[in-house]
């Protein structure tokens, strides 16, 4: 399943917004640098899906705040 992200970096709550099927916003607490909002995301979406890390992988949007997120 391939679903459209946006990231909020330093927000004081972490949590997943859920504005579509595949369109989703997630405000982490981790900054946007060397790649911790990247895995705070990841993080998030396991505990939100209920799937390990692992099955989680950006496919776009490593450096962006809009990403494509691939969940196995």
């Amino acid at each position: 399943m391939k679903i459209m992200v946006k990231v909020k970096p330093n927000s004081k709550q972490e949590k997943v917004e859920k504005l579509s099927e595949t369109e989703y916003v997630v405000h982490v607490k981790a900054p946007a640098k060397e790649g911790k909002a990247n895995y705070a995301v990841i993080q998030l979406l396991s505990e939100h899906f209920r799937t390990p890390k692992s099955n989680i992988s950006i496919i776009k949007g490593h450096k962006s705040r809009n990403k494509i997120i691939d969940i196995v």
